[in-house]
């Protein structure tokens, strides 16, 4: 899995034309590090490797997630052939209307240019059907509702993913390094390695690698046996394992189980477990348009009800009341 490409060689022909195509709230890390790494290898180039130009749906500034406004060239409407674009997505994208960038990209699809997504970007590129039959990643809280949404996608949960014209990446830090992968294949690993040098970036990750901390320092703990256990309760979500079947796992009886958590994680394996298929529900309430009971039983619940007694007391408010919480988006519209 993870990347596959070819290698090119693009040195005798000019600069490569790039497109941001900038969404509301979208990432600024991750179009921060996407960006960099191009702008620098015309540098280390001494010429222009890349033409960037940054897109917006109105063609004025577009507001990233962390409020600074970034000024654009111009509409997606105007967006000329590029021979690459990149979505930018970043907080809700899932619930925004992307039709002016939906034709764009079907534009450029049409003409085999390649379409790329960075963070929640592959949201825009799944929902235009632009990803089917691709290999694709996404970050991964919003792995589990991209995959609801389009089942028929082959998903990974990689870094990024390069799959001959299509590339998208989970965000974050990893943008920079599948724009390293895309240096490398159009002008050699030399120069992907001197832009990264340049970015204090010590080592160039692989695509493969796993996108979430390590979960020994997610959690704080270096036990193997508690760290199985976590692992298999993360893993199944839809048909919880039993207390017993934990412990078996682990060669312990359920009490030894139990006193291991206690120690560790100050909480029954019963309590994580059920923190753990909560936290999936809530994601999925709040990234999907699936059905509440749909979502119950996806995270393991036996019935509506008991999805919602257990939502109420993990989170103070019942599943239902989850979607009625506007985005920033739709309270700025009402304020209007």
């Amino acid at each position: 899995m993870g990347s596959h490409v070819t290698p090119q060689s693009f040195g005798g022909e000019g600069p490569r034309k790039v497109g941001f195509l900038l969404v509301e709230r979208f990432s600024m890390i991750a179009f921060a590090a996407a960006i960099e790494p191009l702008r620098l290898a015309n540098r280390e180039a001494g010429r222009d490797l890349y033409a960037l130009a940054l897109y917006s749906d109105g063609g004025l500034s577009c507001a990233a997630s962390n409020g600074v406004a970034v000024a654009v060239d111009g509409r997606f409407n105007d967006a000329p052939d590029l021979d690459m674009a990149f979505v930018c997505g970043g907080v809700d994208v899932e619930k925004a209307d992307h039709a002016a960038l939906t034709v764009l990209l079907r534009r450029l699809a049409s003409r085999r240019k390649t379409l790329g997504a960075l963070c929640t970007g592959p949201y825009v590129l799944a929902r235009a059907g632009l990803l089917d039959g691709y290999r694709a990643t996404i970050h991964w809280e919003n792995l589990a509702s991209l995959a609801a949404q389009h089942p028929e996608m082959e998903l990974e949960s990689e870094l990024y993913e390069i799959d001959r014209d299509r590339l998208t990446c989970a965000g974050g830090f990893a943008a920079a390094d599948m724009m390293l992968a895309v240096i490398a294949r159009d002008h050699g690993h030399a120069l992907a390695s001197e832009v990264a040098q340049q970015l204090l970036h010590h080592r160039i990750r692989e695509a493969g690698e796993g996108q979430r901390m390590d979960l020994r320092m997610r959690l704080g703990v270096a036990h193997p046996k508690l760290l199985k256990v976590v692992q298999l309760m993360e893993e199944r979500i839809e048909e919880p394992l039993s207390s017993q079947e934990l412990a078996d796992a682990v060669n312990l009886s359920t009490r030894q189980l139990e006193r291991l958590f206690f120690k560790y994680l100050g909480q029954s394996p019963a309590k994580r477990y059920l923190k753990i298929r909560l936290e999936r529900a809530r994601t999925l309430i709040r990234q999907t348009s699936m059905p509440i009971l749909s979502i119950a039983l996806e995270c393991g619940f036996s019935s509506a009800s008991h999805f919602s007694r257990a939502y109420f007391e993990g989170f103070g408010r019942p599943p239902s009341a989850e979607r009625k919480i506007p985005t920033p988006q739709a309270a700025a519209r009402a304020a209007e």
